[in-house]
Protein backbone atom coordinates (compact mmCIF):
# COMPACT_ATOMS: atom_id res chain seq x y z
CA UNK A 1 0.00 0.00 0.00
CA UNK A 2 1.82 3.14 -1.36
CA UNK A 3 0.57 6.45 0.52
CA UNK A 4 3.22 8.63 -1.33
CA UNK A 5 0.30 10.75 -2.92
CA UNK A 6 -0.60 11.86 0.55
CA UNK A 7 2.21 11.72 2.51
CA UNK A 8 3.75 14.64 0.07
CA UNK A 9 0.37 16.63 0.26
CA UNK A 10 -1.80 15.77 3.85
CA UNK A 11 -3.97 18.77 3.54
CA UNK A 12 -6.39 17.29 0.58
CA UNK A 13 -8.45 13.80 0.49
CA UNK A 14 -6.51 10.87 -1.25
CA UNK A 15 -8.30 7.63 -2.67
CA UNK A 16 -5.99 4.95 -3.44
CA UNK A 17 -7.17 1.23 -4.45
CA UNK A 18 -5.91 -1.89 -5.82
CA UNK A 19 -6.12 -3.31 -9.18
CA UNK A 20 -9.42 -5.09 -9.42
CA UNK A 21 -9.03 -8.75 -9.98
CA UNK A 22 -10.26 -10.45 -12.63
CA UNK A 23 -12.64 -13.11 -10.96
CA UNK A 24 -13.99 -10.21 -9.40
CA UNK A 25 -15.61 -9.29 -12.52
CA UNK A 26 -17.15 -12.51 -13.42
CA UNK A 27 -18.35 -13.81 -10.03
CA UNK A 28 -20.74 -12.12 -7.83
CA UNK A 29 -18.79 -10.60 -5.07
CA UNK A 30 -19.22 -9.32 -0.94
CA UNK A 31 -17.83 -6.17 -0.16
CA UNK A 32 -17.03 -4.82 3.24
CA UNK A 33 -16.84 -1.32 4.26
CA UNK A 34 -15.34 -0.26 7.88
CA UNK A 35 -13.30 3.18 9.06
CA UNK A 36 -10.46 3.92 11.28
CA UNK A 37 -9.74 7.55 12.65
CA UNK A 38 -13.21 8.35 13.26
CA UNK A 39 -13.08 9.55 17.02
CA UNK A 40 -9.23 11.37 17.29
CA UNK A 41 -8.81 15.34 17.42
CA UNK A 42 -5.56 14.59 15.18
CA UNK A 43 -4.92 13.46 12.01
CA UNK A 44 -7.07 11.90 8.70
CA UNK A 45 -10.04 9.51 8.96
CA UNK A 46 -9.36 6.83 6.75
CA UNK A 47 -12.31 4.69 5.11
CA UNK A 48 -11.31 1.38 3.44
CA UNK A 49 -13.37 -1.30 1.15
CA UNK A 50 -12.67 -5.07 0.89
CA UNK A 51 -14.51 -7.02 -1.81
CA UNK A 52 -13.71 -10.70 -2.76
CA UNK A 53 -16.18 -13.52 -4.78
CA UNK A 54 -19.07 -14.49 -2.82
CA UNK A 55 -17.33 -18.28 -3.59
CA UNK A 56 -14.51 -17.61 -1.75
CA UNK A 57 -15.64 -15.91 1.85
CA UNK A 58 -14.39 -18.55 3.76
CA UNK A 59 -11.02 -18.92 2.36
CA UNK A 60 -10.98 -14.82 3.54
CA UNK A 61 -11.79 -16.36 6.84
CA UNK A 62 -9.31 -18.83 7.08
CA UNK A 63 -6.90 -15.92 6.40
CA UNK A 64 -7.37 -15.03 9.93
CA UNK A 65 -9.09 -11.89 10.07
CA UNK A 66 -10.49 -10.20 12.72
CA UNK A 67 -11.74 -6.31 14.03
CA UNK A 68 -8.56 -4.50 13.13
CA UNK A 69 -8.88 -2.75 17.15
CA UNK A 70 -8.31 -6.16 18.86
CA UNK A 71 -4.71 -6.52 16.57
CA UNK A 72 -1.61 -5.40 17.57
CA UNK A 73 -0.24 -3.20 14.64
CA UNK A 74 2.54 -5.44 14.08
CA UNK A 75 -0.68 -8.12 13.02
CA UNK A 76 -2.05 -5.31 11.42
CA UNK A 77 0.97 -5.41 9.05
CA UNK A 78 0.89 -8.26 8.68
CA UNK A 79 -2.55 -9.22 7.73
CA UNK A 80 -2.25 -6.16 5.32
CA UNK A 81 0.25 -8.58 3.19
CA UNK A 82 -2.00 -11.50 3.26
CA UNK A 83 -4.48 -9.34 1.59
CA UNK A 84 -1.62 -7.95 -0.95
CA UNK A 85 -0.40 -11.54 -1.84
CA UNK A 86 -4.04 -13.20 -2.65
CA UNK A 87 -4.55 -10.19 -4.56
CA UNK A 88 -5.76 -12.15 -7.95
CA UNK A 89 -9.17 -12.83 -5.26
CA UNK A 90 -9.40 -9.93 -3.23
CA UNK A 91 -9.93 -6.09 -3.95
CA UNK A 92 -9.89 -3.54 -2.07
CA UNK A 93 -9.66 0.86 -1.91
CA UNK A 94 -9.22 3.48 0.62
CA UNK A 95 -10.08 7.22 0.85
CA UNK A 96 -8.13 8.83 3.42
CA UNK A 97 -10.14 12.52 4.30
CA UNK A 98 -7.51 14.81 5.59
CA UNK A 99 -7.66 16.90 8.98
CA UNK A 100 -8.29 19.94 6.95
CA UNK A 101 -10.94 18.61 5.08
CA UNK A 102 -13.08 17.49 8.02
CA UNK A 103 -12.24 20.95 9.83
CA UNK A 104 -13.44 22.81 6.43
CA UNK A 105 -16.72 20.30 6.09
CA UNK A 106 -17.68 20.74 9.61
CA UNK A 107 -16.73 23.79 10.48
CA UNK A 108 -17.98 25.79 6.98
CA UNK A 109 -20.91 28.20 5.87
CA UNK A 110 -22.76 24.79 4.86
CA UNK A 111 -21.84 22.57 7.68
CA UNK A 112 -21.27 18.95 6.68
CA UNK A 113 -21.61 16.70 10.04
CA UNK A 114 -19.10 13.86 10.42
CA UNK A 115 -21.79 11.27 9.54
CA UNK A 116 -22.23 12.96 6.38
CA UNK A 117 -18.46 12.84 5.54
CA UNK A 118 -18.44 8.99 5.97
CA UNK A 119 -21.47 8.28 4.26
CA UNK A 120 -20.06 10.28 1.26
CA UNK A 121 -16.66 8.44 1.47
CA UNK A 122 -18.61 4.39 1.56
CA UNK A 123 -20.73 5.96 -0.95
CA UNK A 124 -17.63 7.04 -3.49
CA UNK A 125 -15.44 4.04 -2.93
CA UNK A 126 -18.51 1.60 -3.76
CA UNK A 127 -19.77 3.61 -6.72
CA UNK A 128 -15.76 3.73 -7.89
CA UNK A 129 -15.63 -0.70 -7.48
CA UNK A 130 -19.03 -1.00 -9.27
CA UNK A 131 -17.62 1.57 -12.15
CA UNK A 132 -14.11 -0.21 -12.29
CA UNK A 133 -16.41 -3.85 -12.65
CA UNK A 134 -16.24 -5.60 -9.87
CA UNK A 135 -19.94 -7.71 -9.62
CA UNK A 136 -20.64 -6.39 -6.20
CA UNK A 137 -24.30 -8.62 -5.17
CA UNK A 138 -23.33 -8.16 -1.66
CA UNK A 139 -22.30 -5.25 0.74
CA UNK A 140 -22.00 -5.82 4.99
CA UNK A 141 -21.03 -1.46 7.08
CA UNK A 142 -20.11 -1.28 10.19
CA UNK A 143 -23.25 1.64 10.98
CA UNK A 144 -22.53 5.34 11.18
CA UNK A 145 -25.64 6.41 12.59
CA UNK A 146 -29.01 5.15 12.36
CA UNK A 147 -28.62 1.38 11.37
CA UNK A 148 -31.95 1.13 9.82
CA UNK A 149 -31.84 4.64 7.68
CA UNK A 150 -28.45 4.46 6.81
CA UNK A 151 -29.31 0.45 5.17
CA UNK A 152 -32.18 2.06 3.38
CA UNK A 153 -29.73 4.96 2.41
CA UNK A 154 -27.55 2.46 0.58
CA UNK A 155 -30.25 0.00 -0.29
CA UNK A 156 -31.72 2.66 -2.39
CA UNK A 157 -28.49 4.15 -4.04
CA UNK A 158 -27.49 0.06 -5.00
CA UNK A 159 -31.04 -1.63 -5.46
CA UNK A 160 -29.21 -4.38 -6.71
CA UNK A 161 -27.00 -5.04 -3.94
CA UNK A 162 -28.52 -7.01 -0.73
CA UNK A 163 -27.16 -4.61 2.01
CA UNK A 164 -26.39 -5.08 5.65
CA UNK A 165 -25.62 -2.33 8.11
CA UNK A 166 -24.89 -3.61 11.75
CA UNK A 167 -22.95 -2.77 14.86
CA UNK A 168 -19.83 -4.34 14.86
CA UNK A 169 -19.82 -5.60 11.72
CA UNK A 170 -15.85 -6.15 11.74
CA UNK A 171 -16.10 -8.41 13.93
CA UNK A 172 -19.22 -10.37 12.11
CA UNK A 173 -17.85 -10.48 8.36
CA UNK A 174 -14.40 -11.20 7.07
CA UNK A 175 -14.41 -8.75 4.43
CA UNK A 176 -15.49 -6.09 6.87
CA UNK A 177 -12.82 -7.02 9.13
CA UNK A 178 -10.49 -7.04 5.62
CA UNK A 179 -11.40 -3.37 4.82
CA UNK A 180 -11.01 -2.26 8.97
CA UNK A 181 -6.96 -3.55 8.17
CA UNK A 182 -6.93 -1.68 5.33
CA UNK A 183 -8.40 1.57 6.92
CA UNK A 184 -6.32 0.89 10.42
CA UNK A 185 -3.12 0.25 8.62
CA UNK A 186 -3.07 3.59 6.64
CA UNK A 187 -4.24 5.56 9.17
CA UNK A 188 -1.16 4.22 11.42
CA UNK A 189 1.11 5.10 8.45
CA UNK A 190 -0.25 8.30 7.98
CA UNK A 191 -0.11 9.35 11.51
CA UNK A 192 3.75 7.76 11.72
CA UNK A 193 4.89 9.63 8.32
CA UNK A 194 3.25 13.08 9.07
CA UNK A 195 5.07 15.97 7.84
CA UNK A 196 4.26 19.25 9.81
CA UNK A 197 4.45 21.73 7.00
CA UNK A 198 4.37 24.96 9.89
CA UNK A 199 7.49 24.07 10.95
CA UNK A 200 8.76 21.56 14.35
CA UNK A 201 5.82 20.03 16.89
CA UNK A 202 6.71 17.41 20.01
CA UNK A 203 6.03 14.05 18.21
CA UNK A 204 4.59 12.59 21.93
CA UNK A 205 0.77 13.26 21.37
CA UNK A 206 -0.28 10.25 22.69
CA UNK A 207 -3.29 8.19 20.90
CA UNK A 208 -5.14 11.41 19.68
CA UNK A 209 -8.03 10.81 21.21
CA UNK A 210 -9.95 13.99 23.30
CA UNK A 211 -10.16 11.95 26.29
CA UNK A 212 -6.30 11.31 26.24
CA UNK A 213 -4.60 13.44 29.34
CA UNK A 214 -1.26 13.38 27.00
CA UNK A 215 -3.02 14.34 23.90
CA UNK A 216 -4.73 17.34 25.87
CA UNK A 217 -1.43 18.63 27.28
CA UNK A 218 0.12 17.86 23.77
CA UNK A 219 -2.93 20.62 22.66
CA UNK A 220 -2.12 23.19 25.16
CA UNK A 221 1.44 23.31 24.89
CA UNK A 222 1.64 23.55 20.90
CA UNK A 223 -1.55 26.18 20.91
CA UNK A 224 -0.59 29.51 19.02
CA UNK A 225 -2.61 32.34 20.49
CA UNK A 226 -3.30 33.88 16.81
CA UNK A 227 -3.24 31.34 14.57
CA UNK A 228 -4.55 27.90 17.32
CA UNK A 229 -2.68 24.77 15.68
CA UNK A 230 -0.90 22.83 12.65
CA UNK A 231 -3.15 21.45 10.17
CA UNK A 232 -2.70 17.85 11.93
CA UNK A 233 -5.15 18.79 14.41
CA UNK A 234 -9.00 18.95 13.65
CA UNK A 235 -10.37 22.59 14.75
CA UNK A 236 -13.90 21.10 14.49
CA UNK A 237 -13.70 19.49 17.56
CA UNK A 238 -14.78 20.47 20.74
CA UNK A 239 -11.40 19.86 22.65
CA UNK A 240 -9.55 22.44 20.22
CA UNK A 241 -12.48 25.18 20.42
CA UNK A 242 -12.47 25.33 24.41
CA UNK A 243 -8.80 25.37 24.39
CA UNK A 244 -8.97 28.21 21.75
CA UNK A 245 -11.80 29.44 24.43
CA UNK A 246 -9.41 29.99 27.31
CA UNK A 247 -5.65 30.90 25.19
CA UNK A 248 -6.57 32.52 22.04
CA UNK A 249 -6.57 35.97 21.29
CA UNK A 250 -9.60 37.87 21.36
CA UNK A 251 -9.87 39.43 17.47
CA UNK A 252 -12.33 42.32 16.80
CA UNK A 253 -12.75 43.13 12.64
CA UNK A 254 -13.56 46.60 11.91
CA UNK A 255 -16.64 45.51 10.06
CA UNK A 256 -18.03 44.25 12.81
CA UNK A 257 -18.26 47.53 14.73
CA UNK A 258 -19.41 48.88 11.37
CA UNK A 259 -22.54 46.46 11.31
CA UNK A 260 -23.03 47.31 15.34
CA UNK A 261 -23.22 50.63 14.19
CA UNK A 262 -25.55 50.36 11.77
CA UNK A 263 -27.47 47.98 13.39
CA UNK A 264 -28.69 50.75 15.81
CA UNK A 265 -30.53 52.55 13.24
CA UNK A 266 -31.72 49.92 10.57
CA UNK A 267 -34.28 51.04 8.13
CA UNK A 268 -36.76 48.93 6.92
CA UNK A 269 -35.62 47.19 3.64
CA UNK A 270 -38.47 48.42 1.82
CA UNK A 271 -36.97 51.89 1.77
CA UNK A 272 -34.49 51.09 -0.38
CA UNK A 273 -37.08 50.60 -3.32
CA UNK A 274 -38.73 53.71 -2.40
CA UNK A 275 -38.26 57.08 -4.60
CA UNK A 276 -36.49 59.21 -2.85
CA UNK A 277 -37.26 63.38 -4.07
CA UNK A 278 -34.27 64.99 -4.52
CA UNK A 279 -33.43 68.79 -6.01
CA UNK A 280 -30.35 67.71 -7.69
CA UNK A 281 -30.15 66.96 -11.41
CA UNK A 282 -28.06 64.13 -12.48
CA UNK A 283 -26.68 65.18 -16.00
CA UNK A 284 -27.01 62.28 -18.45
CA UNK A 285 -24.43 59.93 -19.68
CA UNK A 286 -23.22 61.68 -23.65
CA UNK A 287 -23.87 58.48 -25.40
CA UNK A 288 -27.28 58.68 -24.35
CA UNK A 289 -27.85 62.24 -24.70
CA UNK A 290 -26.19 62.37 -28.35
CA UNK A 291 -28.92 59.30 -29.55
CA UNK A 292 -31.79 61.12 -27.46
CA UNK A 293 -32.43 57.97 -25.80
CA UNK A 294 -35.08 57.93 -23.07
CA UNK A 295 -35.73 56.19 -19.84
CA UNK A 296 -38.72 53.92 -20.34
CA UNK A 297 -41.02 53.51 -17.10
CA UNK A 298 -44.13 51.61 -18.59
CA UNK A 299 -44.74 49.82 -21.47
Amino acid sequence: MNLEGYENCNTVSYVFQSSVPECTKNEPCCLGIDEAGRGPVLGPMVYGICYCPISMKDKLADLGFADSKTLTEESRDNLLKVIEENIEFIGWAIKIISPTDISNSMLGRIKTSLNELSHGAAIELTKKTIADGANIKKMFVDTVGDATKYQDKLSAIFPGVDVTVTPKADSKFPVVSAASICAKVARDRCIHSWKFAEGDFPSEYGSGYPSDPKTKSWLRDITNDIFGYPQFVRFSWSTCSNILDKSAKVVTWDDDEEIDEAAKGTAAITTFFSQKKTSETVSRCKFLADRKIQQVYAL
